[in-house]
C-alpha cells in the first residue's frame, strides 16, 4: 500500500528542497519522478542564483525592486518581497550543504551580473549552478533515506470532496497503473518548453504538473507569458547561458555592429531577456543578421576567463558547432526558453485545491510577471519549494483519514489501455511537431491578433485530433511511445491556456508584445489573466496585481 503524509510530484530542485523541509519535520514523505532526480531539468540551468547579502553592502530591497521592473510590474510585490528577503539565508544554506560556489580573490562567494539589474548579485558554480545545487540536494535526499519513486509517471490527481488526497501514476518498469494515497500533493513538475519547437527545454519538459492540475480544477495564471532566451544555440536551441553576457560579452549584427547600444543604452546586453530578445529580432527581421541569427562574442574576453567561467559553454561551442569562443562568435538567436506563467498559487505554495501545492516553474507565485530575471529561477525554486513544504505539513495535521477511492483507478486504467488497443490512428509525433511549431509561430517573440489565432485554432484541432491517436508500442516495460502520448495530452491543454491568454491581454507587456496593441495599457490590463476549467470547458477570468511599494513606472533600460 502506497500511503504518504506529503507526496512530492518532480524531484528537480523545487521537488528536492520540498522533500528535505517535509523529512525534516517528521512527515512520511515521498517523491515521484518520471526521471532519475539528476536528470531533472533544474540541473540544465547554468549562470547562478541571485541574492542580495548584506556582508557586501547590497540591499534586498534592490533586489526586489530590480525583479518588479524585469517583471513589467505584473508581479505580486509581496511574493517578490518574501524572495528577496530569504534569498541570502537561502543561499548561505545551500553553501552549508556543500554546493562549492565559485570564489572571488579574496576567497568570497564571487558574484557575475545578470540581465535587468544594477549590481553584481549573481552567486554562480561556473557556468553548471543548476547541476551543481542539484547532485547536492540530491545527495542530501539520499543522505535523509528519501523514498522516491523513480520512473513513474503520474496521470491523474485524486480529488475527493474538493480535495487533493493523491495521484494514480504508472509504474515506467512495469506498465502498473497505482494509487499513492497521501494527505498533501506538491507539484514541482517544472515547465512546458517542449510545446514549442525550438526550446532550450529537455524532452522531459511537457507541463505535466499544470495539465494535472487545470484538469483537476486549479487556474493557471499569465500563461502568455513566454521567455525567448536571447542566446539559444542556432540549429539546436541549446542555451548558451547568460553568464557570457554577464562575464562581458557582446551581441553583434552582421554589420559588427555592437546594437544593444541602440535599445537599451544604460544596461545594454545586460537589459531584460525580454528587451534583449526583441532587439535581436529586430535586427534579424531588419536584414541586419546572420542567417537568421545574431553573434554572440567572447573573443575579448580571453582564453583563460572563457575556460574558467565559461567551460560549458566552450564544451557546446566545440561539439555542437566546432567553434572555439576564444578566435571567433557563435550564432545565437531568441529561443524559447521559460513559463514565466503557472499554476496559481499563494506565497506557499497553496492551490484553489486544498491539500494541493506547487512550486518552481510549473507554479504561479508572480514573482516573475511579464518577465523573469535570469538567476531568479534558481531561487524561486529553493525559496518557494521550502515554503510549500512547509504549508503543506501544517495542512497534514488537519487531515485525518487518507483516500478511501477505488473506482478512480478502473477508470484511469481503462482510459490507458483503450489508447495502448487502439490500432490505426496518427502518431503522436505528428501532432507534437505540428503543435511546436505553430506556437513558435503564433505565441512568438512578436505576436498580433493574426497569428494568436492561428495558433489558437490549431491547438483546438489538435486537441480534436488527439483522441484519435494511436501507438506501435503495445508493450508494458518501459513503454515511451505510450508516455510520449499521454505527454501530448497534458502539452494540448496547457497550449491552449497560453492561446487564451495571449488571445485575452490587449496589451504589450513584459514577454506578451503584440505588434497590433504595442504599449502597455496599466489603467484595463494591471491585471493577471487565468484560465480555468469548468465542465470540460475553460474559462476565463482576470485577478488583482498586488502592488505594495513599487508603483508602476515607465520601463526602460
Amino acid at each position: 500500500m502506497y500511503e504518504h503524509d506529503v507526496l512530492i510530484v518532480g524531484a528537480g530542485l523545487a521537488g528536492l528542497r520540498a522533500a528535505l523541509e517535509s523529512i525534516d519535520a517528521g512527515k512520511n514523505t515521498a517523491m515521484i519522478s518520471k526521471v532519475h532526480p539528476v536528470r531533472s531539468h533544474s540541473g540544465a540551468a547554468q549562470g547562478g542564483i541571485n541574492a542580495a547579502l548584506t556582508d557586501r553592502g547590497d540591499d534586498w530591497k534592490d533586489h526586489a525592486l530590480s525583479t518588479i521592473k524585469g517583471s513589467d510590474y505584473l508581479a505580486d510585490q509581496h511574493a517578490v518581497e518574501i524572495m528577496c528577503q530569504e534569498a541570502g539565508e537561502n543561499l548561505i544554506e545551500l553553501e552549508n550543504m556543500g554546493v562549492i560556489f565559485s570564489r572571488n580573490e579574496e576567497g568570497k562567494l564571487g558574484t557575475r551580473r545578470f540581465g535587468g539589474q544594477t549590481v553584481a548579485r549573481t552567486f554562480f558554480v561556473g557556468a553548471i549552478t543548476g547541476s551543481a545545487m542539484l547532485h547536492v540536494l540530491y545527495e542530501q535526499t539520499v543522505k535523509k533515506q528519501a523514498k522516491v519513486y523513480e520512473e513513474w509517471f503520474v496521470t491523474k490527481l485524486i480529488i475527493e470532496d474538493g480535495e487533493c488526497r493523491g495521484v494514480i501514476a504508472m509504474d515506467m518498469h512495469t506498465g502498473k497503473l497505482e494509487i499513492i494515497k497521501a494527505k498533501s500533493v506538491i507539484l514541482a513538475t517544472g515547465g512546458a518548453g517542449r510545446i514549442f519547437e525550438p526550446s532550450t527545454n529537455a524532452l522531459i519538459c511537457t507541463g505535466d504538473g499544470l495539465a494535472l492540475a487545470y484538469n483537476a480544477g486549479a487556474s493557471l495564471m499569465d500563461m502568455e507569458m513566454i521567455q525567448y532566451h536571447p542566446t539559444g544555440l542556432a540549429g539546436n536551441g541549446i542555451l548558451l547561458s547568460e553568464g557570457a553576457r554577464g562575464e562581458g560579452a557582446y551581441l553583434l549584427n552582421s554589420e559588427g555592429e555592437r546594437f544593444m547600444e541602440d535599445y537599451a543604452p544604460e544596461y545594454l546586453e545586460l537589459a531584460s531577456r525580454d528587451v534583449v530578445s526583441r532587439s535581436e529580432q529586430t535586427e534579424i527581421d531588419a536584414g541586419r543578421g546572420v542567417d537568421g541569427c545574431v553573434l554572440l562574442d567572447c573573443r575579448h574576453l580571453g582564453r583563460e576567463k572563457i575556460e574558467e567561467r565559461l567551460g560549458y559553454l566552450q564544451e557546446v561551442a566545440t561539439e555542437f558547432r566546432g567553434i572555439d569562443l576564444a578566435e571567433q562568435p557563435i550564432p545565437v538567436k531568441p529561443t524559447m526558453h521559460y513559463i514565466m506563467g503557472g499554476i496559481k498559487t499563494d506565497e506557499s505554495g497553496r492551490t484553489n485545491i486544498p491539500g494541493l501545492y506547487a512550486a518552481g516553474e510549473c507554479a504561479n507565485v508572480s514573482v516573475h510577471g511579464g518577465n523573469r530575471l535570469g538567476a531568479n529561477s534558481l531561487l524561486d525554486t529553493i525559496v518557494f519549494g521550502r515554503r510549500s513544504a512547509r504549508a503543506a505539513i501544517e495542512y497534514v495535521s488537519t487531515v485525518k483519514t487518507l483516500s478511501k477511492n477505488k473506482t478512480e483507478l478502473n477508470n484511469e486504467t481503462k482510459r490507458i489501455e483503450s489508447l495502448v488497443n487502439r490500432t490505426n490512428g496518427e502518431r503522436s509525433a505528428t501532432l507534437r511537431n505540428e503543435m511546436g511549431v505553430s506556437m513558435t509561430e503564433g505565441i512568438g517573440v512578436y505576436r498580433d491578433a493574426d497569428s494568436i489565432s492561428m495558433a489558437k485554432n490549431k491547438i483546438v484541432d489538435l486537441i480534436k485530433r488527439y483522441p484519435n491517436t494511436a501507438i506501435d508500442n503495445k508493450g508494458k516495460v518501459f513503454n515511451t511511445d505510450l508516455i510520449f502520448n499521454l505527454e501530448l495530452g497534458y502539452m494540448l491543454d496547457v497550449a491552449l491556456t497560453m492561446c487564451i491568454g495571449a488571445e485575452e491581454r490587449k496589451e504589450s507587456r513584459g514577454a506578451h508584445f503584440r505588434t497590433d496593441m504595442t504599449e502597455r495599457d496599466d489603467k484595463n490590463w494591471l491585471k493577471h489573466t487565468n484560465v480555468k476549467k469548468k465542465n470540460g470547458e475553460p474559462i476565463f477570468y482576470t485577478s488583482d496585481v498586488t502592488i505594495t511599494n513599487w508603483k508602476p513606472e515607465i520601463r526602460k533600460y
